[in-house]
């Protein structure tokens, strides 16, 4: 299989378990958009993440992405910023595609879903790695598209694949400190699977 289209979006049969670099790829490629749309006049708008402002969560969108390449060549993970200070504003939708790319090359061999990764919070192997970031991509986009009022269309699909993950890897109980996130959020249980994914990161979903 050409692994480099896989990563691009390739179907993988139904019955064959979805390779997590697909779900890493969509999630990479939508939050690229949703930043590219991002307007001069909203950089100032509060985000449902509360720390950040759109400005600055577009700076920690670009350093999330580099940091994906970082760690998917086994090094350390904060060797990269957390935020992409360097940029002036609207620069990080042109520093997006550079980085973008790198993400497809880095985690094209398929053999880098075996090996152990060093994550900010420990070490994984890829194949929960690709997981743990296209969730930590997915939410933050929705941040971004709450805070600019867009309206991404995700496949359903994908956020439950993400939520069967981080249910495991990111416990209801203990929020806080080192777990950048909030309290899970009660949701319906046939709520959008967008809204399920955001509630259990501890946001509220849109109405």
């Amino acid at each position: 299989m050409n692994e480099n289209k896989q990563l691009t979006g390739t179907a993988v049969p139904s019955s064959t378990p979805v390779d997590p670099r697909l779900d890493l790829a969509a999630a990479v490629d939508l939050a690229g958009r949703t930043l590219a749309a991002v307007r001069p006049d909203q950089y100032d708008a509060p985000t449902p993440c509360e720390e950040f402002d759109v400005r600055r969560l577009s700076s920690h969108l670009v350093a999330v992405v580099r940091r994906i390449s970082v760690i998917g060549r086994g090094e350390d993970p904060f060797s990269v910023p957390s935020f992409a200070d360097e940029l002036a504003d609207g620069e990080w939708a042109g520093a997006w595609e550079p980085a973008a790319r790198e993400v497809a090359a880095v985690w094209a061999d398929s053999a880098i879903l075996e090996k152990p990764l060093r994550l900010p919070l420990g070490v994984v192997p890829g194949v929960i790695a690709a997981s743990v970031y296209a969730h930590e991509l997915t939410v933050h986009t929705w941040d971004l598209a709450t805070a600019t009022g867009q309206h991404p269309q995700w496949d359903p699909a994908m956020p439950e694949r993400l939520l069967a993950v981080v249910r495991g890897a990111l416990p209801a109980e203990s929020r806080g400190g080192r777990v950048p996130f909030g309290e899970v959020v009660a949701v319906p249980d046939d709520a959008p699977a967008i809204d399920r994914l955001v509630a259990w990161a501890g946001r509220r979903p849109r109405a």
